[in-house]
């Protein structure tokens, strides 16, 4: 197991994703400014809250924890399955595996469109009209994109990075044009509107994936790689070897995505928390839940974008790399000397980037918001949700990091040890979130969150201490925490500087003086990064041998 070669292709992964999250974001960006002149702020409500959660309820409990125990099996690894006959049942197992999400999903999909309509508070009909049909419109989407999650999930461990790109990429493409279309061109259909753009979402998204596979396994490509298993499309569909019937699955997948599932159920209520609370208990109304959620979008722009790619990138490598129900000390010291470093430097990587976006977020929060949405999202609470959304973003940048570790090394039974912290994590939020909602307003959503992530970086921050406490040769990868200490004193003078520019110069009507104020905080944006770059060798050569130099070589190439 080439160990560089993983890291590499984790790095292309990383990067070929954040120009993913980028597109996706500038795109939904462009679309929530445009929609929110054309719309009424009860259907944005509607649709990106209600609809949307959902969509992905249906996801995120259907496939995640399939998704995670697929990416750490053997199947991929065929330099650990020397017997061709023994690789092909491995494959065979892994993927009856995966298409067992498809009726869990339908019992999902099932359970979740009835308490949506039947349960929760419906909508007027004379202010938002086909609540009922646009749920079971957004289910049935949901259900039905796992049909390609096999594909995604083999594409995942053969490293076919430009893949996600194009099919995620051009299916939003297509739903925003079409969103953009019909609002404008057919304002009167309301929620019909994003209905049909939905499923020209869905149905882009699986047509992609499929039409990829039958391509690349009918072409001569797939022939030039010896580990590529399938040599017909049908065998990424469910099998039945007559002399395997007893091990259709291979069982310690299976028990290990059973431990992801309970996980998962957790994880979900702690990522989208506020918006159960939202929905289920009514605290916001269709209105207020509108405008939350387009600043919420706003403020996540770094989290998705930035960090999330390089979660789910390096999750990969580190779960490729370690030998997850093993011994701690059984692990090759190698591998741990490696993983450390990297560990070491992308630590310090995103608490730079997100102390920067904290430093430069909060004095240019109400400036953003003004030009963005005008004073519908910068008076009121607006300014003061995105100024916690930058500290939330911060506290979202170690516990990506540190969890995309943690879920990679802990084993079966820590896991499932895990899962019972979760819960007490989830009950702890939920509680948070519904008694400073009612106290302080929606802002009571961004400190619930942020008191959550505190107490799951804590519990992380013990698991790696003790972890590599095993291997007294490597340095912790915790002291990547903080930055320079001239890296620190540049961000609080910049800060204090762009906040008197916000006091003395924004505070006075007039695109001059916005001006004055956006060059003060270029001036001093430039300075960080010149600091960043002449005090963080470690971090900068990182940046350059993982993300950088590798996208010009792949270009170029």
């Amino acid at each position: 197991r080439d160990i560089s070669m993983v890291l590499s292709s984790a790095s292309k992964l990383a990067s070929y994703n954040m120009f993913l999250q980028l597109s996706f974001r500038i795109l939904t960006f462009v679309l929530n400014a445009f929609v929110l002149r054309h719309v009424t702020k009860e259907t944005l409500g509607i649709v990106n809250v209600r609809l949307m959660l959902l969509y992905s309820t249906i996801l995120f409990m259907s496939r995640e924890a399939f998704r995670r125990a697929c990416l750490s099996t053997n199947a991929g690894k065929s330099q650990e399955n020397k017997n061709n006959v023994d690789r092909n049942i491995k494959w065979m197992q892994t993927i009856n595996l995966l298409w067992c999400m498809l009726p869990v999903g339908i019992v999902i999909t099932v359970f979740t469109t009835y308490f949506w309509r039947n349960i929760l508070e419906n909508p007027d009909p004379s202010m938002v009209g086909n609540y009922p049909e646009a749920v079971v419109v957004f289910g049935t989407c949901a259900c039905m994109e796992l049909v390609a999650e096999p594909l995604w999930v083999v594409a995942q461990l053969f490293l076919f990075v430009k893949l996600k790109v194009i099919a995620e990429g051009l299916a939003i493409l297509i739903k925003c044009v079409v969103t953009v279309a019909l609002v404008l061109f057919f304002p009167h259909w309301g929620l019909v509107s994003f209905c049909v753009a939905q499923v020209s979402f869905s149905f882009t998204y699986i047509s992609i994936y499929y039409g990829y596979f039958i391509w690349y396994i009918k072409s001569s490509n797939n022939k030039k790689s010896k580990d590529f298993p399938f040599d017909r499309i049908g065998q990424l569909f469910p099998q039945v070897q007559s002399k395997n019937r007893e091990n259709l699955v291979d069982m310690t997948s299976a028990k290990l995505t059973l431990s992801f599932f309970k996980q998962s159920v957790l994880k979900q209520i702690l990522t989208e928390g506020e918006r159960y609370v939202m929905t289920v208990l009514n605290v916001l109304s269709f209105a207020d839940q509108g405008v939350y959620d387009v600043i919420n979008n706003l403020g996540s722009l770094a989290a998705r974008f930035i960090f999330l790619p390089i979660e789910e990138s390096f999750y990969l490598f580190f779960a490729k790399t370690l030998k997850r129900g093993k011994e701690v000390k059984e692990q090759p010291l190698e591998d741990i000397v490696a993983i450390g470093k990297v560990f070491y430097c992308l630590l310090r990587l995103v608490v730079i980037i997100g102390a920067v976006i904290l430093s430069f977020g909060i004095p240019f929060s109400h400036l953003l918001l003004d030009l963005y949405g005008g004073a519908i999202l910068s008076t009121g609470s607006g300014p003061m949700l995105l100024n916690w959304y930058c500290l939330y973003v911060l506290a979202i940048a170690i516990n990506g990091t540190t969890e995309c570790f943690v879920f990679a090394a802990m084993s079966r039974s820590d896991l499932d040890s895990y899962n019972k912290k979760m819960l007490l994590f989830s009950i702890l939020f939920l509680a948070c979130s519904y008694y400073l909602t009612r106290a302080v307003g929606s802002v009571g959503f961004i400190i619930a969150n942020c008191l959550n992530m505190l107490a799951r970086i804590v519990h992380s921050f013990y698991y790696i201490k003790k972890y590599f406490s095993n291997f007294p040769q490597v340095t912790s990868p915790l002291r990547g925490l903080i930055p320079n200490h001239l890296v620190i004193v540049m961000l609080v003078i910049s800060s204090m500087l762009c906040l008197l520019s916000e006091y003395y110069l924004c505070c006075v009507y007039g695109w001059p003086f916005r001006v004055a104020h956006i060059i003060v905080g270029t001036i001093c944006f430039l300075a960080t990064i010149l600091v960043i770059y002449l005090t963080e060798k470690e971090v900068v050569q990182f940046l350059q041998t993982q993300f950088i130099s590798k996208h010009t070589k792949t270009k170029a190439s």
